[in-house]
């Protein structure tokens, strides 16, 4: 393949072509189109001299950025030619909170058939500009479908569905936080910016699209249940967007979590370089969870809302009673309706593989060694 250019400013002008530069300023204020340009010179220098991409790493990283771009300044130029959308008044959401592979997607995804509540769709995360007629589930059902050919693990990582509730991760992804690439891509000077960084205009911006995509759908008056493991480590700059939120805090046993997140990271990297230490993965998933348990904390201590927290363990032993007690915290109400809609979810999620994801940690470990 030819050499990709990974320099923001050829990126910027390959994702931004065909749309005007005004663009880019529709519905936001200056300073938050200044934290998105440095945050993007920022982690282009952090990609291209520490990542150690191979050839497809480097495709990957060259589409990720030019995704994210392009999608920046289709917003921008929505919010310019609609700017009621960012009116849209919404319910207050529920946010769902927790490590890396403590429980929180299944969690996310019982409160979420509830025909109670709403949530985002898989395709909207990563597809946030509405579309008429709607496509997004084709083209994200495609996207998924490469994706599992390239990773035959994909599924027993995260249960994916192009139309399913899913976490808001392309949302962010779009704001260049630093979540979707610390997990794919060695880039520690970028991430040591993000994480001494204010995340305010991230979550400004995030909540933009929460906007839009609620009145595309037209389910703004229904409660949003979200999650990105990325909250706990942003849940102060979250809550000042969100203060009337209904928080669920997953616990699980900061090992098991540590583990289990290193063999998700593990997967994504080695398809990315040919340069990956599992002691290295392990130690610094090892220190983010510690750093996202403190900063949730810190948030939780003076956050005067309700507060459900769930045990790992207890969810595996028995969900509905640990739903229910969950509901109560919430004073939510747990009728019949959301019962039955909770059962058929977990029918889908006892089919899943990704139960099986702890024994490729040992598999990764054994391949590593030869």
């Amino acid at each position: 393949m030819d050499e990709i250019s990974l320099d923001p400013d050829q990126l910027l002008k390959i994702g931004s072509k065909g749309y005007e530069a005004d663009d880019e300023a529709g519905g936001r204020e200056n300073r938050d189109i200044a934290d998105w340009q440095l945050r993007l010179e920022k982690l282009c220098h952090s990609v291209k001299e520490e990542a150690r991409l191979n050839s497809l790493g480097r495709t990957f990283a060259y589409g990720l950025l030019t995704r994210a771009i392009r999608q920046r300044f289709a917003l921008g130029a929505l919010w310019r030619q609609k700017p009621e959308l960012l009116e849209t008044k919404l319910a207050p959401p529920i946010i769902v909170v927790g490590q890396m592979r403590s429980g929180t997607t299944r969690i996310h995804r019982l409160i979420a058939a509830d025909p109670a509540h709403s949530a985002t769709r898989f395709c909207d995360s990563w597809h946030p500009v509405p579309e008429k007629p709607d496509l997004r589930p084709i083209r994200g059902g495609l996207k998924l479908f490469l994706a599992r050919k390239l990773d035959p693990w994909l599924d027993t990582l995260h249960p994916f569905g192009a139309a399913r509730a899913d976490e808001e991760l392309g949302w962010l992804a779009t704001t260049f936080d630093h979540c979707t690439y610390e997990a794919q891509w060695q880039i520690p000077s970028f991430v040591k910016f993000s994480e001494t960084r204010d995340a305010t205009p991230v979550y400004r911006e995030f909540a933009r699209i929460l906007a839009t995509d609620a009145a595309n759908h037209r389910n703004a008056h229904l409660p949003r249940v979200m999650k990105v493991p990325q909250f706990g480590e942003d849940l102060t700059e979250m809550l000042t967007q969100f203060p009337d939120a209904r928080i669920v805090v997953s616990r699980r046993a900061p090992e098991e979590v540590t583990r289990s997140a290193a063999s998700l990271v593990a997967n994504q990297m080695t398809i990315q370089s040919d340069e990956v230490d599992l002691t290295a993965i392990e130690l610094e998933w090892g220190r983010k969870a510690a750093l996202r348990q403190e900063r949730t904390e810190t948030a939780l201590a003076t956050f005067k809302g309700p507060v459900a927290e769930v045990d790992f363990v207890r969810l595996g032993d028995d969900w509905e009673t640990e739903i229910a007690t969950l509901y109560g915290a919430l004073d939510l109400d747990f009728g019949t309706a959301a019962l039955e809609a909770m059962r058929s979810e977990q029918k889908i999620n006892a089919r899943a593989l990704h139960e099986k994801h702890g024994a490729h940690l040992d598999e990764f470990s054994k391949v590593a060694a030869r």
